[in-house]
Order: C-alpha cells, then sequence, then structure tokens
C-alpha cells in the first residue's frame, strides 16, 4: 500500500479503536477491511498504469515499423519500371499496409481490454468480498446493522 494512504489510515485506526460505542461493529474489523479496499484500488490503479504503458510501448513501436516501411515503399516507388508495373506495386503496398493498419488497432484495443478487464475482475472481487464481509458484521451483531452516528 502506498505509503500516502498509510499514516492517515493508522491515524484514523487508532482513534476508532479508542471510540467504543455499544452497537458499534468491530471498528478493528472495519479498519482491515477499508485497507482492503484501499489495496484493491491501488492494485486496479496498478494494473491500468502498466496497461497504458504496454500501449504505448506498443504504439511508438508500430509507428517505428511504420516509417520503415514508408521510406522503403518511397525507395520502391521510385525505382525503374514500367507504369503499370508501378501501379501494381503501389496497389499491393497499399492493400498491405492497410491490413497491417487493421490488424494493429485490432491489436492495441485487445492490449487495452485485456487490462481494463484485469483491473475490472480486481475491483470486482474485492466488491464480493465487502458484501461477504458486510454480511459478517451483520450477522455478528444479531442480524441487525450497527445504528448510524
Amino acid at each position: 500500500m502506498s505509503d500516502q494512504f498509510k499514516a492517515p489510515q493508522m491515524d484514523l485506526m487508532k482513534m476508532l479503536s479508542e471510540f467504543r460505542v455499544p452497537g458499534m461493529p468491530d471498528v478493528e474489523s472495519l479498519a482491515a477491511a477499508q485497507r482492503r479496499n484501499f489495496e484493491a484500488l491501488s492494485a486496479a490503479n496498478r494494473i491500468a498504469l502498466e496497461g497504458a504503458q504496454a500501449v504505448a510501448k506498443r504504439h511508438m513501436e508500430i509507428l517505428q515499423q511504420s516509417m520503415a516501411e514508408l521510406t522503403e515503399a518511397v525507395r520502391a516507388a521510385s525505382s525503374t519500371g514500367s507504369p503499370q508495373e508501378k501501379a501494381a506495386s503501389q496497389t499491393e503496398l497499399v492493400k498491405a499496409t492497410y491490413g497491417r493498419a487493421v490488424a494493429n488497432m485490432q491489436e492495441i484495443a485487445d492490449l487495452i481490454q485485456k487490462s481494463n478487464g484485469e483491473a475490472l475482475s480486481l475491483l470486482n472481487k474485492r466488491f464480493a468480498e465487502a458484501m461477504d464481509e458486510v454480511k459478517g458484521l451483520v450477522a455478528k451483531n444479531g442480524g441487525t446493522l450497527p445504528p448510524s452516528a
């Protein structure tokens, strides 16, 4: 967990542990649940950031590859040959370039979807765990939620 969250969370846990009210759920359990929530959010953010970095890296590789192909295409277009041969060559080049562009866009979309899916899966898992924890606290309190302050 990030240090920026630890100190305020520790202060809050200490203050809540000293503050006992009848009917109040186990403060330590609540603090532990909140800590797990922060950890899940932090992990999801890390996954999203790593995904964005992977997309940016792959995008740069695609741009470099495209520039190399463009250079080669210009060189090939300036070579000698009949107008029909040049037209046929350029048509094949456009077709191949279009196919690579579509494949590259699909690859980038898949990277983004994978990263988002992993982050969302982690958050969904934590949410389900949190709901189970709430259910456990309610059961511990005799089937009722604690009174609100």
